[in-house]
């Protein structure tokens, strides 16, 4: 009997907040985003909430809504940890990545890149540096003008390839995709670069989830990831 009175107990717990996920997720709806997903987040007494808007961060009771970077003060440094719940999801995209592995690895940064970016060229064009520096290189597509354009099908097209490596080399050296395709892995990448917060290309997220704005040159981003 008491067995079936605690598991009758936290059934009702569980409802209780399922319930109130439901109507943060309501409310911000009611405001304008789509496609919204709550989960837990660092925050004591806050949700992640992610959605075609981005990330926030909004109270359980619905009032209080937080955009923008989150730290958390540790050992005397402010860390990242704004992005930290989206880890799980980004890397369920692992097989769909196109990577260029160090092979003496001491880092790993996800790489939102636009086939059409100057300053996604010069960071592929300098791959073998990263590499060389202990830093693998993990694509993900975000086609800067959306989902309904040209570069999108190409680049679809390139993360469907039998080789996608050699596709976006091909690309990256002029020789871009003729057989279109329309954007379903592609969306999914797009999609989560908003989560993040992406805006342009390259964007850099690194393993802890910290989002890396604009090219940086392989030494300084090496020193930027060991710090």
């Amino acid at each position: 009997m008491k067995k079936n009175v605690i598991t009758l107990g936290l059934m009702f717990v569980s409802t209780i907040v399922a319930a109130s996920d439901v109507k943060l997720k309501n409310q911000l709806e009611n405001m304008g985003a789509t496609d919204v997903t709550i989960s837990d987040s660092p925050l004591s007494g806050f949700k992640m909430a992610t959605s075609n808007e981005g990330t926030v961060y909004i109270s359980q009771d619905g009032q209080y809504v937080i955009q923008g970077k989150i730290f958390e003060l540790k050992n005397g440094k402010a860390i990242d940890i704004t992005n930290q719940g989206l880890m799980v999801e980004l890397n369920s995209y692992a097989n769909e990545m196109i990577i260029y592995p160090a092979k003496n690895e001491k880092h790993a940064v996800t790489v939102f890149m636009d086939i059409t970016c100057h300053y996604c060229h010069l960071l592929h064009e300098r791959i073998k540096e990263y590499n060389d520096l202990g830093i693998t290189i993990r694509y993900l597509a975000f086609p800067r003008g959306g989902m309904n354009t040209q570069t999108a099908k190409q680049m679809e097209a390139i993360w469907t390839a039998q080789d996608k490596i050699k596709a976006l080399n091909d690309a990256e050296n002029g020789k871009l995709p003729t057989q279109l395709k329309t954007p379903e892995i592609v969306k999914k990448h797009y999609q989560l670069g908003v989560k993040f917060g992406v805006t342009g290309t390259p964007n850099m997220v690194t393993s802890s989830g910290e989002l890396i704005a604009g090219y940086v040159e392989p030494k300084e981003l090496a020193k930027m990831l060991s710090e």
